[in-house]
């Protein structure tokens, strides 16, 4: 398993941490914030993504735009049924943190450019 916790280490993570991984971050890539346009990953709302690839276990520590968001309470569970859809995956288990609080700085350029933020 390898935490990927800033954008750079996520980045790096996705192209050589294997086909599940890889399919796990598809699945991410599924799930929109409720607010704003862009699917979670990109948004840079997933802070840590660990894939044991032996034993198929998912755990995912992510946040939301803000604190006082109406889909903190049922969001992670919509994440957690995306990622089990994922051929193979046997558990997933979703952390919703706080700390750090979310930035725009977190987004991916492809993130970025669908927002026009450039």
């Amino acid at each position: 398993m390898k935490p990927t916790d800033d954008m750079q280490e996520r980045d790096d993570a996705q192209g050589s941490g294997g086909e599940f991984r890889a399919r796990v971050i598809d699945a991410l890539r599924t799930v929109y914030d409720p607010e704003i346009p862009v699917n979670i990953y990109d948004l840079g709302l997933v802070y840590g993504l660990d894939v044991d690839d032996e034993t198929r276990q998912v755990s995912i520590r992510m946040t939301l735009t803000a604190p006082g968001c109406p889909v903190a309470q049922t969001f992670p569970s919509i994440v957690e049924d995306s990622v089990l859809d994922v051929a193979g995956a046997s558990a997933v288990r979703v952390e919703l943190v706080w700390d750090p609080p979310w930035t725009r700085a977190r987004m991916s350029e492809a993130a970025r450019l669908e927002l026009g933020m450039f």
